[in-house]
């Protein structure tokens, strides 16, 4: 296997943004530092993997942790860098890890902004159990939302989890479906219906009860293991309720509010890649006589895809200040950045593919050289999907615009 040089960032031309607090700067200079060194290496793996025979990628996760990469979106009492602009910064970090590899990004996305930030909502000795071991990589978090017959609807009466109350305990039941970091997962974050309104629970892996599906295989984001939680009869006690009882809703669509602006951070990463790629070979590449990149088909194409992420990147760190400034539902540009963001990412990795021909099409030639963009094909695809489909994003831009009395 012969790895290929890296070819020129493109947005470090194209892109200004002296606009962004300067340790938002700073934080995407480390992260793209920690990113370069650890998971770049070992990117062509990630992505080929098997999900069921090489699993959770431990060994990338604490090589993340060891660098300190959980603290940036956490405050320091529970062991965080305690930033100002915590969820701009994270943001920035998914961007830089998607750029190598999309499967670390989605790890980090639901390690911290999903597991992580639905805890840092818990009580103080919540936080001081479950984030800080979270902060620090001793514990994987993961999230649990999505069932077999729920995944965008959220409403109360498509979950099929549900939690009884017993005396002063809870026993909760159920099936939860497609739950990254499960296999890993020392605490996952359960959704689950308590009578007519939803409830969230924080459920220790390792309680009777608790049992981990066998991995999917998926086309794409290979190193970012998913499985079944099903849940038989756990029982919890009231340290395990997760804010009020009947409150879930909100914390879960707040944290998936968050998470929709992490996973547009990550198409930009991606769409990042395939754009710089796109160029280097456009510059480089000549077919009758002269530059690909001079013919004026691609010329056209850049320009138009510059301006896109442009765009994206504008949109999705938009939404994350207006995180950072107290707005707990930064909507509509929330759902306007995953949008962009993940359509980018598909429209660029096809683009790429197109115009490096042959190159573009194979994960590893016969030579040993490895294809540059077709991970990011594969790996681009599911963010039109998870973390609120893109249809749902665009009927939240719609209710912005016209009116909840109009779409209902």
């Amino acid at each position: 296997m012969k790895t290929r040089p890296p070819v020129p960032r493109q947005a470090d031309r194209l892109y200004d943004d002296g606009t962004l607090p300067d340790e938002v700067r700073a934080a995407r200079h480390r992260v793209r530092a920690i990113a370069d060194e650890v998971v770049a290496p070992v990117a062509h793996r990630l992505a080929t993997q098997d999900e069921r025979v090489d699993g959770f990628p431990r060994d990338v996760f604490d090589a993340l942790a060891a660098r300190g990469l959980f603290r940036l979106p956490f405050s320091a009492d529970v062991g965080g860098d305690g930033l100002a602009h915590r969820a701009t910064v994270t943001a920035v970090a998914v961007e830089e890890l998607a750029y190598h590899s999309n499967s670390m990004a989605a790890i980090f996305d639901v390690h911290c902004i999903l597991a992580g930030n639905a805890l840092a909502q818990g009580t103080a000795d919540q936080r001081e159990r479950w984030l800080r071991p979270i902060v620090s990589g001793d514990v994987v978090g993961a999230f649990a939302t999505s069932e077999p017959g729920a995944s965008s609807d959220l409403s109360p009466a498509a979950i099929g989890t549900v939690a009884v109350e017993d005396g002063e305990r809870w026993v909760l039941s159920g099936h939860k479906r497609w739950i990254t970091n499960a296999v890993a997962a020392g605490v996952v974050v359960v959704l689950a219906r308590t009578g007519d309104r939803l409830t969230t629970f924080l459920v220790p892996r390792d309680l009777p009860g608790v049992r981990i599906g066998t991995p999917d295989r998926k086309i794409g984001n290979r190193a970012q293991v998913t499985a079944d939680v099903v849940l038989d009869g756990v029982r919890l006690g009231p340290e395990h309720v997760l804010g009020e009882v009947g409150g879930g809703l909100r914390v879960a669509l707040q944290t998936l509010t968050y998470g929709r602006i992490g996973i547009a951070a990550a198409g930009v990463g991606m769409a990042q890649a395939a754009f710089d790629q796109m160029v280097a070979h456009l510059r480089a590449r000549e077919a009758f006589g002269r530059p690909l990149g001079s013919l004026q088909h691609w010329q056209f194409l850049v320009a138009d895809r510059a301006t896109d992420l442009e765009t994206a990147r504008s949109l999705y760190l938009k939404a994350a200040r207006r995180l950072d400034g107290g707005a707990a539902f930064p909507e509509p540009e929330a759902a306007m950045a995953k949008l962009r963001g993940t359509e980018l990412a598909v429209s660029m990795a096809r683009d790429a593919v197109q115009a490096l021909g042959a190159l573009g099409f194979v994960q590893e030639r016969g030579d040993g050289v490895i294809g540059p963009v077709e991970a990011i094909y594969r790996d681009a695809k599911i963010g039109e999907i998870y973390e609120g489909a893109n249809e749902v994003q665009r009927w939240v831009v719609a209710r912005a615009v016209l009116g909840r009395d109009v779409t209902g």
